[in-house]
Formats: C-alpha cells, sequence, structure tokens
C-alpha cells in the first residue's frame, strides 16, 4: 500500500509509520499542504492520510484542492483520512469531502482500522453521533368529503 501522510509533526508521522509500517508499505511524506497535490499526482498512491494543521495549509485545503484536481483530471480521485485535533472540527472535514477523520490522540489499532476501512472503499467517522432511525407513522388519506 501507498500511503501519503501529509503532516509536519514529528510525532505525528513517527506514530503513523509504527502503527502502519509493514512489508509492502511506502510512505510519501509532505510536509506542507501544497505539497499534497502534486504529491498525489506523481505517486498515486493508496492514501493521502492528513493531519489537521500544516503550517499554513492544513488537512482541510489540502482535501479540498484534491478533491478539485480530481474533478477537473488534473490528479487521480483517492480515499482521504484526515485526523483531527477536537471533535468540534467534523464539520470541516465532512465539507472538505473526507472519506474518513479521527479525532487525536492516536492509537494503532485505531489508526490501522481507519485506514484500511478508507482506502478500501469505506468510510471511517469519529466525534459524530449516528442518528437513531426513528420510524414515522404514514399519513392517513383524508376522508373524502
Amino acid at each position: 500500500m501507498r500511503i501519503l501522510i501529509a503532516t509536519d509533526a514529528d510525532w505525528v508521522l513517527s506514530e503513523i509509520k509504527a502503527a502502519l509500517g509493514e512489508p509492502g508499505t511506502t510512505f510519501i511524506v509532505c510536509s506542507t499542504g501544497q505539497a499534497v497535490s502534486p504529491a498525489v499526482e506523481q505517486h498515486q498512491p493508496d492514501i493521502a492520510v492528513l493531519d489537521m494543521q500544516i503550517g499554513t495549509m492544513g488537512a482541510v485545503a489540502a482535501a479540498m484542492a484534491l478533491r478539485l484536481d480530481a474533478s477537473v483530471g488534473n490528479a487521480p480521485e483517492i480515499p482521504i483520512l484526515i485526523l483531527l485535533d477536537r471533535k468540534a472540527d467534523v464539520h470541516l472535514a465532512r465539507r472538505a469531502g473526507a472519506n474518513g477523520w479521527m479525532v487525536k490522540p492516536l492509537d494503532a489499532l485505531r489508526l490501522r482500522n481507519a485506514v484500511n476501512t478508507v482506502a478500501s472503499g469505506g468510510s471511517y467517522t469519529e466525534g459524530v453521533p449516528v442518528p437513531a432511525i426513528t420510524e414515522t407513522p404514514e399519513a392517513e388519506p383524508a376522508p373524502a368529503s
């Protein structure tokens, strides 16, 4: 698997590599958000893991740029996982077109599960309660007058 990681935090990079590093895995590392789109075009990774804050262009802007590039045919459409700093940022990840997000701090099991789920075409969402499905009674037809 080819995993693009975009972060300027050494600890985030170390945790991701420790959790996901195995034979056959290649990491493409970007330390700025501006480097993400060209790296995707050049390396065509299987997934992009974007840290919420990356210098002057964070995960949201990088994800939006990737989606825009893909929509006009300038880059492949790839799954995106955003690493959020807090639950309140979930709406930003959703609006940016991310396929999944998780809230830091990271742990190896959750990260591996999130990456595998998103890379295989699924979605992984943390910090958002799943709305309960409620049944609504069907409206009765109005009596004929």
